[in-house]
């Protein structure tokens, strides 16, 4: 491979120089030229290029690896873990590098298109056909993270003991430590086990927000920027009405083609606590209401 040429020298003048060791392994392991490079929207915790090379166009996201240590490496499990059970699309995985403090990875350019005429319809099928992918215990083979922070994907058999214990506990208990009071949370624990049925888990996004999926090319969707794991399959789906931008369309496609166990409105807001609290933990005081009221309203 030759010396990185003067084209990249200039753009890297650009961004953040802690970054430019980072571009230059890109090239000398990939065998390729970056000839431009783009700055992308949505990137709140990474920051993202398209990165035009000699070899096609990539994406690449950078971060501290000292801050976020092992962020890339478990987005990468993920997303390949979507990608094997090809049910929806999503951007392919190269690989992931870190030099000195800062870590990138690299994927698969997704050209966007207009949804196509059935592209709910479809949604909700293939969303159907990704939570049919299952294995015999909640949890996933790493620990990941749902924005900047950790979550955890400890095995468990029973799906509320994985809730509780990976999901809720550790968010629960960075509230407090924040000084946010939210009720009774052991009464609302223990109600859980006469609420949530026994379902077996289901490979779920885990953080699918209408900012995390694109329309392709094809104008079909394609899942980006995930926080998998064998999960409750009502997690993504509660997460998807939590800020709208799903239409209707898909929920009843999905309900066709796996319908959910009954009683399903009545414990969206028990998923949906999660999420809201992740965005009090993240973002603050606006989330506290929320949370506290559905920590009431099942105790």
């Amino acid at each position: 491979m030759k010396s990185t040429n003067t084209l990249l020298v200039t753009l890297l003048m650009s961004v953040n120089k802690a970054y430019q060791p980072l571009f230059k392994l890109i090239e000398e392991k990939n065998n390729l030229e970056i000839t431009n490079m783009t700055a992308l929207a949505g990137g709140d915790i990474n920051d993202v290029f398209l990165l035009n090379t000699t070899e096609g166009k990539k994406v690449v996201k950078l971060n501290s690896a000292k801050r976020f240590p092992g962020m890339f490496e478990a987005e990468m499990a993920g997303m390949k873990a979507l990608k094997n059970a090809e049910a929806i699309d999503v951007p392919k995985m190269i690989d992931v590098y870190t030099e000195d403090e800062y870590s990138c990875l690299l994927m698969e350019y997704r050209e966007t298109g207009s949804k196509s005429s059935n592209f709910w319809s479809l949604f909700g099928k293939q969303m159907a056909d990704l939570h049919k992918n299952s294995r015999s215990t909640f949890g996933f083979s790493e620990d990941n993270y749902i924005g900047s922070l950790p979550q955890q994907n400890k095995d468990h058999e029973n799906i509320v003991d994985f809730y509780i214990n990976e999901r809720l506990q550790p968010q629960f208990k960075l509230a407090k430590e924040n000084g946010y009071g939210l009720g009774d949370i052991d009464k609302f624990c223990t109600e859980l086990f006469n609420i949530i049925p026994q379902e077996k888990p289901a490979l779920i996004h885990g953080d699918l927000w209408n900012g995390n999926y694109l329309v392709n090319k094809d104008g079909n969707p394609c899942l980006i920027d995930p926080a998998v794991a064998y999960a409750p399959r009502e997690m993504d789906l509660s997460m998807m009405k939590l800020f709208g931008g799903f239409d209707e369309d898909l929920f009843n496609t999905y309900f066709e083609e796996y319908p959910v166990e009954k009683g399903f409105e009545n414990r969206i807001p028990i998923w949906q606590l999660y999420y809201l609290l992740v965005h009090l933990n993240l973002f603050g005081t606006g989330y506290l209401g929320s949370c506290k009221n559905i920590v009431e309203r099942y105790t």
